[in-house]
Order: C-alpha cells, then sequence, then structure tokens
C-alpha cells in the first residue's frame, strides 16, 4: 500500500504480475480495512526535503498512519513492525547510541514533523502493546540507501552519487566532519524481517551498520568512484543537524546474529551503477 508521494510505481513494476502480490493505492492516514496476518508499517517520507516540504502531511502520516494500522492489527490479530528512525534520538550525547538512550531532540524545529512523530508512532505502539495487547516489533533504522532511491530523494549518498554523475560540486555541510552510519538496503531488509519473525523482544531494536565515516570521507569515497570534474564545496549547517550517529547493535546481534555484511565500499559499487543509467534516460 502506497500513497506515492516520494514512492514510485516502477519501483515496484517487476512484481506486478506476481499472483500473489496486490498494490493499493491509499494513503496511511485515512482508515482501511484488509486481511492480514503480517503488517510493516514503513509509511513517512524520510528524507528532510521531502519531509519538511509539507510538515503537517508528515506528522500525520506517522500519528494517524500509526493509529489506522494498530486499529487494525487489533482487529484482526496480526502482528505489526514499526519502521522507526535514529533520528528519535536527535543530536545525540551518548555514542554510539543504545536503544535505552532517550535522546536529546527538539520539539519545535524544522526536522521535528519527523523526529517527534516517529516518537510518539513509538508511544502509541507500546500503549496498544500494553492495553490491548497487540503482538508489536519496533525497530529504530539508521542511514540506509541502495538501488531504487530517488534522484532527488535528498539523503546524502544519493545526493553526491547525482552530483557526482552530473558533474557538479558536491556540496557539504559545514566542514563535513559530522558522521554518519550508512547499512545498505539488503541488510536491512534481512534484519527487518529478522525481527519481525523472532519472539524474543517486541523492540525497539536499532538496526544499521555501525562503521562510522564522516561526511567527508563519503563525498571522497564517492569521487573516487566516478569520473567527474565535481570538487567538494561547503555550506552552512542545517538547524538541528545531528554531529554524530552511530547504532550500537548489540541487541540485534544477541536477538538475530544481525550483522552487516556489505560495507560503503561494496555498497557505493552496488548503488552508482543505479543511479547512472537513471540519469542517462
Amino acid at each position: 500500500m502506497d500513497n506515492f508521494f516520494t514512492g514510485r510505481r516502477i519501483n515496484i513494476a517487476h512484481l506486478l504480475d506476481y499472483k500473489n502480490f496486490e498494490l493499493l493505492r491509499h494513503d496511511v492516514v485515512d482508515p482501511f480495512k484488509i486481511e492480514v496476518d503480517r503488517i510493516y508499517n514503513l509509511a513517512c517520507p524520510a528524507s528532510p526535503v521531502h519531509y519538511q516540504y509539507n510538515p503537517i502531511k508528515t506528522i500525520k502520516t506517522s500519528v494517524m498512519g500509526a493509529i489506522n494500522c494498530l486499529g487494525l492489527a487489533k482487529r484482526v490479530g496480526a502482528r505489526i513492525l514499526q519502521a522507526s528512525t535514529s533520528e528519535i534520538y536527535g543530536d545525540p550525547e551518548v555514542h554510539p547510541q543504545p536503544e535505552s538512550y532517550r535522546g536529546n531532540v527538539n520539539p519545535i524545529g524544522i526536522r521535528s514533523c519527523y523526529d517527534e512523530g516517529k516518537r510518539c508512532a513509538e508511544t502509541l505502539f507500546f500503549d496498544y502493546y500494553r492495553e490491548n495487547k497487540v503482538d508489536i516489533r519496533v525497530i529504530r533504522i539508521f542511514n540506509t540507501y541502495g538501488p531504487r532511491m530517488r534522484v532527488d530523494d535528498g539523503r546524502v549518498v544519493s545526493n553526491f552519487i547525482v552530483q557526482a554523475l552530473r558533474g557538479d560540486d558536491i556540496t557539504i555541510y559545514g566542514d563535513g566532519s559530522q558522521t554518519r552510519s550508512f547499512c545498505f538496503v539488503d541488510d536491512l531488509i534481512d534484519g527487518m524481517m529478522g525481527v519481525m519473525e523472532q519472539n524474543e523482544s517486541v523492540g525497539p531494536i536499532n538496526l544499521g551498520n555501525p562503521k562510522e565515516f564522516s561526511i567527508r570521507q563519503l563525498a571522497e569515497a564517492v569521487l573516487g568512484r566516478i569520473v567527474t570534474i565535481s570538487k567538494i564545496t561547503e555550506k552552512s549547517l542545517p538547524a538541528d543537524d545531528p554531529t554524530q550517529r552511530k547504532p550500537d547493535i548489540t541487541l540485534a546481534h544477541k536477538l538475530l546474529s544481525w550483522n552487516p555484511s556489505i560495507q560503503l565500499t561494496d555498497g557505493l559499487d552496488r548503488t552508482i551503477p543505479y543511479f547512472r543509467e537513471i540519469i542517462k534516460k
């Protein structure tokens, strides 16, 4: 189910002929009734460009969408997984970030529609779990990338690749010393499905690659893989931009024996050809 605010039909076109696949064009903010055993709630734009475009819509998607999904799970007895986010931790004062850390978040900043929407969604999930015995799972996703991202996605990996392929300067904010951890999409999906099917913990459970890179290191890694005239330029740091982001995945490893297997260099080599083909069209 997708309203295609940020998603694209072409991403799932290869699945449409499968008899066990069905696509519903619908907005999770509006009530819906379907018969299911498992619900993965990934609804919400995750890129600052898109979630700040319509912040009220963003927070509605997280909060009202969670209410509708949880109501459905309660009615049909389905297990439901919430795709939460490392933004729960805000600009962290604890490094790396374990699930027990409560975060350092600005509730009224320009990123708050996403951060606080996701935090409220977690609250709803645990209230439905405690009060109505809904079978929940909650994951906190750290930076993820890979093929089929939008060219205008606005997140750092796709931004840098697209800029380099087009010969535009690669723009970093501040001096590029802020750090992120980048998880390839295949690893994330393995972790997500593992959390859904295990019975030891409802979460929250961090999923991400714990290997940490500065934004400047990422830019240099991209430039090292693309023949381009691009160079690195610096812009002012946006408000509430976290200075550090690295998951503590001890719990995921303990419960699932899960560790990301695809490191940044390999992941970039798998992602760049997709964007190169898209930009040609």
